[in-house]
């Protein structure tokens, strides 16, 4: 498996697509390439050192070779601000072409096979996450919005689908979709509508995979549902009765004629018993009006047996059909959902790549590039989790994310690694 995606390989790719990126300079102060200031800026993602680049040329300086060479093939170490004001008009969308290059050699290389899991598909949640606020910084990309005391907040928010498994630990991040304002719009963008973007934009090209997406109570509204159908996409959203009010008229007149049909399961949690209720049913509205989308809806409500103290309690609708032998495997994969946010975006932000950290807002396109090379950045250590045995092992001994990236920057400080393989 590893002999063909390694971090090498990686970079290689990497560096195929930086290749491409245009150069919007005018004049011949032309010192460090774009190349090099994209690298130069996932390198600091990677290692999580913000002051590698300034250690580089040092080394450089002194040794005649870095790390930054070596290991990320950077031709001229650029500094922080040559970084930022030369990756300022690259728009993101540039170098996401390696996000779904990184997913055929996964897929190709069997790493992703214990990643499939409901109807052999991948769960693919959706969620929104805010990686940058101010009221002083700013830029045409920023959201804004009123706060009570008259000030503007500015932020910036992103979708962040990932690929998730119940069971697995790792996230794996694909292309994510900004949420900022799109020509021509008179409204602010929205989560919503960013999710119909990257379904437009990018569903078809993942549903060859089998994917079932994963999300909250917000995406859970027909035209979302219709577009990830017109997709070829699967779905399993949280559906709560008070935005999904005629649905839940539905489910009470079923019930009043004849109990839905239910499966009840005794779960020990290693001090007490649990009951886990599930309830289903097919074929029902998923909203009032015309033409109204027909969907199935599962629920399961979990209860302390002894003192029936409701512990947990949410439900789901999905096109996939409800039978008590598939409704707990349905469940199961809808509850995966909060791994986007607790082992993805809360990772991103709390446990080493500093995603709310503001390293760069610039004028254009600054935030939203810094924001992809970061997840680029995580994306590459997912990968080397899923294949490189010697990263496995070093890991499974440096739990702590801190400690490894603190590790990362003092061996790359003093030290110069020939290739990956040596370092």
């Amino acid at each position: 498996m590893s002999a063909t995606l390694t971090f090498d390989s990686c970079v290689q790719r990497l560096h195929a697509q930086l290749d491409r990126l245009p150069d919007h300079r005018r004049g011949t102060n032309t010192i460090y390439a774009i190349k090099d200031a994209a690298l130069g800026a996932f390198a600091v993602f990677f290692t999580q050192s913000p002051s590698f680049l300034a250690h580089q040329r040092r080394m450089q300086d002194t040794t005649g070779r870095s790390n930054a060479q070596t290991l990320f093939g950077i031709g001229q170490t650029p500094t922080d601000p040559h970084i930022r004001n030369l990756l300022d008009p690259i728009a993101p969308t540039e170098l996401f072409p390696v996000f779904p290059q990184l997913f055929a050699q996964l897929e190709q290389a069997g790493a992703f096979a214990a990643y499939r899991d409901l109807h052999n598909t991948f769960l693919l949640p959706l969620d929104g996450t805010q990686y940058c606020s101010s009221q002083q910084i700013h830029c045409p990309q920023c959201s804004t919005r009123t706060l009570p005391n008259g000030a503007m907040q500015y932020s910036h928010t992103v979708v962040t689908p990932m690929v998730v498994k119940p069971g697995l630990p790792h996230t794996v991040p694909l292309e994510p979709v900004c949420i900022e304002p799109q020509d021509g719009a008179t409204k602010q963008d929205c989560e919503q509508t960013a999710a119909k973007r990257w379904i437009t934009q990018y569903g078809e090209h993942y549903a060859a995979y089998g994917v079932t997406l994963l999300g909250d109570d917000l995406y859970c509204h027909q035209p979302l549902c219709e577009l990830a159908l017109d997709h070829h996409l699967h779905f399993i959203f949280v559906c709560k009765p008070d935005s999904h009010v005629h649905l839940y008229e539905w489910l009470a007149f079923l019930a009043a004629a004849t109990p839905l049909p239910m499966l009840t399961q005794r779960h020990w949690n290693g001090r007490f018993a649990e009951l886990w209720t599930y309830r289903f049913v097919n074929d029902v509205p998923l909203r009032a009006g015309a033409d109204p989308l027909l969907v199935n809806w599962c629920e399961l409500v979990i209860t302390h047996q002894e003192s029936g103290e409701t512990l947990y309690h949410n439900a789901f609708v999905t096109r996939f059909a409800l039978t008590t032998a598939t409704v707990v495997a349905v469940v199961r994969a809808g509850r995966a959902r909060w791994k986007v946010e607790n082992e993805g975006n809360n990772v991103l932000k709390n446990r080493g790549y500093h995603l709310e950290h503001n390293v760069g807002h610039g004028q254009q396109h600054l935030a939203s590039t810094l924001l992809t090379l970061n997840l680029l950045a995580f994306l590459f250590h997912t990968v080397l989790h899923l294949v490189d045995r010697r990263y496995q092992i070093l890991r499974a001994h440096l739990a702590a994310r801190q400690t490894f990236f603190n590790d990362v920057q003092t061996l790359t400080r003093y030290l110069c690694f020939t290739n990956w393989n040596t370092s």
